[in-house]
């Protein structure tokens, strides 16, 4: 009788198991425009060139930036997007923040459309072609801040330019919001987010730099998929110190400050953060995984039973899949004697952390000090902020930015996902549950790989898809 209870019980798993897995197949998609996009995309081209052609370099020491090239980059935008400067009301707030408004039918809904303005150092050597040349070679424009964030920052005036020439006006305010400072997490979005609670603003729609149009990103998917970040995580850049007496090397204690500091380090990588399957990650499971190979659907469709296959996989091969899952720790400094034959009176490292939404920088670090278990070694936060808020899907302001994707990129599944870098979208968290993180851009892996690296370039019908994907989000705010 046991045993007959046991096969039936087992049989029964396996029906809800397959029941399951053949229900999860992909959503109903909303009905897309048919229209067609026409525009000058020689303009844009030419426009984002003398953009790159701007060395806005932004560095922790401000005293290494060039004020004058900044200064270059705003000069050149009144010739650049003539109708916008003609209709749009300018405000520059400090730390290089650039506010501009134009003024809708109402408003009562205003969309913010975001991007930043500086770019990070170069090695100039190491590139084929010189960064701040705008070189346009076999259809691709080179230079530093093509991708990050020029290119959107340049679509953003091109739309806006020509749907005025056109004579459209939007149905809301629709407010321009750029950093000269983000890759320094300077303070220009900061005082941007500030004169909107100041003038009591609470924007309907935020779109700023994050996810894009890629490709083989998820199991068993083979389509492109238009990403769309609901949330990024939170950051710590942690640091682990211990002391001693110091002294020579050549008669050590049994644990140095330097030995001390490696054990907390392996203890922490041997025990990685708890998996958290949030919101932006179940709905992008919920999403992706219907268009996946069967087995992979069945995973995704029973997570509730096999989900500790992905924390297993995440915590063997780390990678995108586990940075969507939990908090991240990836050691990158560490200090200690000045001299080979002395033993350091002080060892310090410092790991990178990034927040999983479900985990704080308060009980990230309570973690890390379990973890290690030493008193002697003093685990602190350098700098810290807490993951964002996690947006609204399914409303209408996810709609609007998700239509605009399908709509430009034809064939491509949208779904929401959790960013794990940082950008300056974090900051309008406490103004606006409708925050949306999305590069307007299809980009390869060797493409995303030249962000931040050498020889970034864009493609020049990637510069005219940015164009057209703001013209169609600007048409339906």
């Amino acid at each position: 009788m046991v045993g007959w209870i046991i096969l039936g019980s087992f049989l029964l798993f396996i029906a809800v198991i397959l029941i399951r897995t053949l229900a999860f197949i992909p959503k109903a998609q909303p009905p897309i425009s048919d229209a067609e996009i026409s525009f000058d995309k020689d303009a844009a081209i030419n426009a984002l060139q003398q953009l790159v052609q701007c060395k806005t370099i932004s560095y922790n020491d401000h005293a290494l930036e060039d004020d004058a090239e900044f200064e270059k980059l705003i000069a050149l935008l009144p010739g650049l997007y003539p109708r916008v400067f003609d209709i749009c009301s300018v405000d520059r707030l400090p730390d290089r923040g650039l506010l501009l408004r134009w003024p809708g039918k109402s408003h009562k809904a205003p969309v913010v459309l975001m991007a930043h303005y500086d770019v990070v150092p170069v090695d100039e050597e190491s590139w084929e072609k010189p960064p701040f040349a705008g070189i346009i070679e076999d259809g691709t424009l080179w230079g530093r801040g093509t991708l990050d964030t020029k290119a959107t920052f340049n679509a953003i005036f091109c739309a806006a330019n020509h749907l005025i020439a056109k004579g459209f006006r939007p149905e809301n305010d629709i407010y321009f919001a750029f950093s000269g400072g983000e890759e320094v997490n300077g303070k220009g979005a900061v005082n941007i987010v500030n004169y909107f609670r100041d003038h009591e603003i609470t924007p309907a729609l935020v779109v700023d730099e994050g996810g894009a149009v890629v490709e083989n990103v998820f199991p068993g998917v083979k389509q492109p998929c238009g990403l769309i970040g609901i949330a990024e995580k939170g950051m710590i850049n942690a640091q682990y110190r211990t002391t001693s007496t110091g002294g020579h090397a050549s008669a050590p204690k049994p644990h140095t400050p330097v030995g001390i500091l490696a054990a907390a380090c392996k203890k922490v990588e041997d025990h990685p953060f708890k998996m958290h399957i949030t919101k932006p990650a179940a709905e992008m499971f919920d999403t992706l995984g219907r268009h996946s190979t069967f087995l992979y659907r069945m995973i995704f469709a029973n997570l509730w039973c096999f989900g500790w296959i992905l924390d297993l996989l995440g915590k063997s091969s780390g990678g995108e899949m586990n940075a969507l899952l939990r908090t991240t720790v990836a050691f990158t400094q560490m200090e200690g004697s000045s001299a080979r034959n002395v033993i350091p009176p002080e060892a310090k490292m410092v790991s990178n952390m990034r927040l999983n939404p479900a985990d704080s920088v308060e009980s990230a670090l309570a973690y890390l000090r379990k973890t290690v278990g030493n008193d002697a070694v003093e685990i602190t936060a350098l700098e810290s902020f807490e993951p964002s808020p996690i947006s609204e899907t399914g409303c209408d302001a996810w709609n609007k930015v998700a239509t605009a994707v399908a709509e430009t990129w034809r064939g491509c599944i949208v779904s929401p996902y959790l960013m794990v870098q940082c950008s300056d979208s974090r900051h309008y968290g406490s103004i606006s549950n409708h925050v949306y993180r999305f590069s307007a851009m299809d980009l390869s892996a060797a493409e995303r790989a030249t962000i931040h690296g050498h020889n970034e370039r864009i493609r020049l019908e990637t510069i005219g898809k940015a164009v057209e994907f703001y013209i169609r989000l600007m048409n339906k705010c």
